[in-house]
């Protein structure tokens, strides 16, 4: 199922990079998208195909990095997955 994962996320425009990593039973996605309209396009582009992996696995953990801004276009579209949210700090 992954490669079907990477397929679909391999045409979208505003992905930077997508990649599975796997410890024993437990899966990692990381994903870097351009912005917070990347990310909606992304889950709205593999939609189905994670509904069906949803019917095999637990989802345990989600967490969204990135510019306040657009962290804030994200928390109501998200939070059916209950993400944890870190804010990016330019201070550093």
């Amino acid at each position: 199922m992954l490669p079907r994962f990477v397929d679909k996320t391999a045409t979208e425009k505003g992905n930077l990079f997508y990649a599975f990593s796997m410890n024993g039973d437990e899966l990692f996605c990381r994903e870097a998208y351009e912005n917070a309209e990347g990310l909606l396009a992304h889950l709205e582009n593999v939609g189905a195909l994670l509904a069906e992996a949803m019917k095999i696995a637990d989802l345990t953990r989600t967490e969204v990095h990135g510019p306040a801004a657009e962290l804030e276009k994200l928390k109501k579209p998200l939070a059916h997955l209950n993400p944890k949210w870190f804010s990016l700090d330019a201070s550093g």
